[in-house]
C-alpha cells in the first residue's frame, strides 16, 4: 500500500489540550462526544498560532514575487518550514507552538510559489529547481548576507525541495536538515496513483467548515485542532468564469458529485432545474449552472495539483542520494518504516542520519501528531547543541 493511500486511512491519537477561547473543543480525528455534543469544524486563524506574518518580495528576471511567510520567536536558528503539495505554510501552525514551547528556536513558515498566499510572476513553474532557489532568494531578501543558523525541516514535497535547496547549497548558514515522511522509493511507487488519489477528492466545498470536516473524515488530516487554521491554506473561494469551456468543465465535476452525494429531495429539486432550462443553448446552460454551482459551492482548491505532475519525477528521483549526501546532521521523521527504501536503510544502518519513527499517524505527520514531531525536532536540536531548551523540557532519545 503507498504512502498516499495509507494517508487517507483514519486512526486513532490522543486529544491536545483545547484551543484558548475554543470552548474546550478538542484535536484529533476520533473524539468521544458528550450528548448533544458536536466537533467545531469553524476555521480558526493563524494569528493564534503564529507571532507575526510578512510578505517577502523577492526581484527576478521576471519581475517581482511575493513569499507569504508566518514568523515565531525572537532567539535560537530558524527553522525554515516547507510544506506538501497542495498545502501551505499554516500546516505548520500547531507544530509551532508546540516546538516554541520546548526549545529557543525562531520560526519561519513558506508559502511554496502556487500554494496559500505566495504571489509569483511564473506560477506554472513547480521544478525542484526553481522551488529550491525561491527557498534560496526568500532567506537572502529576510537576512541579507548574514543570515543566521538555519535549519530546513520539509513534509513531503517539501522535504524534497529542503533536499534539493540544502545539496545546492542556496542556503549558506544551513546547520541541519529534516524531511518529513518523504523516501524516495515510496515516493516514486506512488506517483502512478497520485491521479487517482486526485480525482477522489472533492472539487469543491459548500464552505471552510464544510472543507475542514471533509479533511477530517476523509482522514486526510486526523488531527481536528490542525486542519481548522490549516485548511484556509489549501482552499479558495470561486472566481468568475473565465471561459465556456472552463466553466463548463467545473460545472460538470460539481454535478458529477452531487449525483453521487446527493439524494430524494435535493436530487428532484436539480433534476427540475434541469428541466426547466431544456431548450436554452448549451453555452446558457452552462452559465446558468455555474453561477448556481458558484452559490452551492464558494470553495475549490487553490491549486490544481493534477496539473502540476510533470514535476513529480524530479522532486523525487535521487532524492535518497541527495539526501545522505548532504554534509550536515539530518534527521528523517516517518510515519511508518516499511516507507525506508533500499539506500536509506543502508544509510540509516551506518548511521548517516538520525531516523524516528512515529506511529499512529497519517502522512501528515507533523499536523496529525505535532507534539511528538516537535519533541524530536527539539531533541535533535539539543543533542546538535544547535538550541538551548526552555520550559523544562526534557530530550526522549530514540532507539533508532
Amino acid at each position: 500500500m503507498s504512502a498516499l493511500e495509507k494517508s487517507m486511512h483514519l486512526g486513532r491519537l490522543p486529544s491536545r489540550p483545547p484551543l484558548p477561547g475554543s470552548g474546550g473543543s478538542q484535536s484529533g480525528a476520533k473524539m468521544r462526544m458528550g450528548p448533544g455534543r458536536k466537533r467545531d469544524f469553524s476555521p480558526v486563524p493563524w494569528s493564534q498560532y503564529f507571532e507575526s506574518m510578512e510578505d517577502v518580495e523577492v526581484e527576478n528576471e521576471t519581475g517581482k514575487d511575493t513569499f507569504r511567510v508566518y514568523k515565531s520567536g525572537s532567539e535560537g536558528p530558524v527553522l525554515l518550514l516547507l510544506h506538501g503539495g497542495g498545502h501551505s505554510a499554516l500546516s505548520w501552525a500547531v507544530f509551532t507552538a508546540a516546538i516554541i514551547s520546548r526549545v529557543q528556536c525562531r520560526i519561519v513558515a513558506l508559502d511554496l510559489r502556487s500554494h496559500g498566499e505566495t504571489k509569483v510572476k511564473n506560477p506554472e513553474d513547480l521544478s525542484a529547481e526553481t522551488m529550491a532557489k525561491d527557498v534560496g532568494n526568500v532567506v537572502e531578501a529576510m537576512y541579507g548576507d548574514l543570515p543566521p543558523p538555519i535549519m530546513l525541516i520539509g513534509h513531503s514535497m517539501g522535504g524534497a525541495i529542503a533536499v534539493h535547496t540544502a545539496s545546492s547549497n542556496l542556503v549558506p548558514s544551513l546547520l541541519g536538515l529534516c524531511m518529513i515522511d518523504v523516501v524516495e522509493g515510496t515516493a516514486m511507487d506512488a506517483l502512478n496513483s497520485m491521479q487517482n488519489f486526485l480525482r477522489g477528492r472533492p472539487k469543491t466545498f459548500k464552505s471552510l467548515e464544510n472543507a475542514i470536516e471533509w479533511s477530517v473524515k476523509s482522514g486526510q488530516i486526523r488531527n481536528l485542532e490542525s486542519a481548522r487554521v490549516s485548511m484556509v491554506g489549501q482552499v479558495k473561494q470561486c472566481e468568475g468564469i473565465t471561459s465556456p469551456e472552463g466553466s463548463k468543465s467545473i460545472v460538470e465535476g460539481i454535478i458529477e458529485e452531487e449525483e453521487e452525494d446527493e439524494e430524494g429531495s435535493e436530487s428532484i429539486s436539480k433534476r427540475k432545474k434541469e428541466d426547466d432550462m431544456e431548450g436554452l443553448p448549451s453555452e446558457t446552460q452552462n452559465l446558468l449552472l455555474f453561477l448556481q454551482t458558484k452559490k452551492d459551492h464558494p470553495y475549490t482548491w487553490r491549486i490544481e495539483l493534477a496539473k502540476t505532475e510533470k514535476y513529480w519525477d524530479g522532486w523525487f528521483r535521487g532524492l535518497s542520494n541527495l539526501f545522505l549526501s548532504c554534509p550536515i546532521p539530518k534527521l528523517l521523521l516517518l510515519a511508518g518504516v516499511d516507507r525506508l527504501d533500499k539506500d536509506l536503510t543502508i544509510g540509516q544502518m551506518q548511521g548517516k542520519f538520525q531516523m524516528q519513527v512515529l506511529p499512529q499517524c497519517g502522512h501528515a505527520v507533523h499536523e496529525d501528531a505535532p507534539d511528538k514531531v516537535a519533541e524530536a525536532v527539539a531533541t535533535f536540536l539539543i543533542r546538535h547543541r544547535f538550541a538551548e531548551p526552555i520550559g523544562g523540557f526534557q530530550c526522549v532519545f530514540p532507539g533508532c
